[in-house]
């Protein structure tokens, strides 16, 4: 078998359908692909979930290693966890026009109150390829946790969030203990439990 790296060239599709449209979109795609063993696939047919793009926040404290989450009710949580209320970074959804790095300082505000002194892209991650489109940018902002406190969320998208401060520590712990256990919670937690100290230092670094 020969060793071949496939791009979106190495896909024809054959035809587009929508299923349903709303606030998200439910597409029916046929299509035909080249395969690993030469030659091309028969017609595929996939119903794929098309829900936008999404910018998800990491609001970390360097000076004193708190993080920054909100909880909030998730209701499809409801159907696999005892409490629908989960702690989670940041995010929110990036509207035509709007680049994720503008949307991530304009969720940080909306959701936590808080300003980033700082915004940083780590890296951007498909969030559930098999089946949606979705593609997610994660930024860590730099924050002062002690401003960090109350209610937030907007009224008009029945917002109800609110703001918890953490030792690091203590929220990379949940993840480890099922306490926190969506994914991109857990993978922008686990980043930081890696990195932390590179962003300590490089505050320090700034301050001086």
């Amino acid at each position: 078998m020969k060793s071949e790296k496939f791009s979106k060239n190495d896909i024809e599709v054959l035809g587009k359908r929508t299923l349903y449209s709303g606030f998200f979109s439910m597409e029916e795609y046929r299509f035909r692909h080249r395969l690993f063993a030469g030659g091309w696939s028969g017609e595929v047919r996939r119903e794929v979930f098309e829900r936008g793009h999404a910018v998800v926040v990491l609001p970390y404290d360097p000076l004193t290693d708190l993080v920054v989450l909100i909880e909030q009710l998730r209701f499809p949580a409801l159907m696999t966890t005892d409490s629908p209320w989960l702690l989670e970074l940041v995010a929110g959804m990036i509207e035509h026009g709007e680049t994720p790095e503008q949307v991530a300082h304009r969720e940080l505000l909306e959701e936590s109150g808080l300003r980033a002194s700082s915004m940083q892209l780590v890296n951007s991650i498909l969030s559930s390829p098999g089946g949606c489109t979705e593609r997610f940018y994660f930024y860590w902002a730099a924050v002062d946790a002690s401003q960090a406190n109350g209610v937030h969320g907007l009224a008009s998208e029945h917002e109800d969030i609110r703001v918890m401060v953490l030792p690091r520590q203590q929220a990379y712990a949940m993840t480890t203990d099922g306490r926190i256990d969506n994914a991109s919670t857990v993978l922008g937690l686990q980043w930081l439990q890696l990195n932390y100290q590179q962003l300590m230092d490089s505050d320090a670094k700034n301050k001086r």
